[in-house]
């Protein structure tokens, strides 16, 4: 019996803000609706989400046209790369995400590092693996968490794969129990 988690990474949001907070651009509202579209067909009975705004307002339309809510984890937020809610600049984020990879135990104060943020999203994956075997689940994710949660299943979803998604990004993986069979990228820019 197969289970099929949906990742479905945000779409574009503001460059400034609270992290928990920031919504979606217009680009980010019409590419939520062309999500929708895209998935409406695949017959996904279960949505969750980081408690983030932009990842739960990304799924949100299609948990509604499926009659569904949109359940939210905690511990699937993004990787905490700094203290506090605020974003971190592009500019700051390549070098941590190269020094992270390099040395996944790597944080900055108050941060957290690629081994705790994928060890707590993993538990949540299991969660969900084990309590909807067998459905199809949609996931609002962001990049850097969902990476390393693919990361856990298969070593090639690394920093270049990360460096090479889009927002928003749609990956559906195949799981027969917790074992990781197969993954497609469904989304197209």
């Amino acid at each position: 019996m197969h289970t099929y988690i949906y990742m479905v990474r945000h779409g574009e949001s503001p460059k400034d803000g609270n992290e928990r907070t920031r919504g979606l651009t217009e680009k980010g509202k019409l590419d939520s609706c062309r999500i929708t579209e895209l998935l409406q067909g695949e017959g996904i009975g279960v949505f969750v989400s980081s408690p983030y705004q932009r990842a739960i307002l990304t799924i949100e339309e299609l948990a509604q046209r499926s009659g569904q809510k949109v359940i939210v984890f905690e511990d699937l937020k993004e990787r905490i790369f700094i203290n506090g809610n605020e974003r971190i600049s592009d500019e700051e984020l390549f070098p941590l995400l190269n020094k992270s990879y390099s040395n996944p135990d790597f944080a900055l104060p108050g941060g957290e590092s690629n081994s705790l943020c994928q060890h707590r999203a993993i538990k949540v994956l299991n969660k969900l693996l084990k309590e909807y075997k067998g459905q199809k689940i949609a996931l609002g994710t962001h990049g850097a968490v969902m990476a390393l949660m693919m990361e856990y299943y298969d070593d090639k979803y690394d920093l270049n794969f990360l460096l090479n998604t889009s927002k928003p990004d749609v990956y559906k993986m195949e799981f027969n129990d917790q074992t990781l069979v197969d993954v497609t990228r469904l989304w197209s820019t």
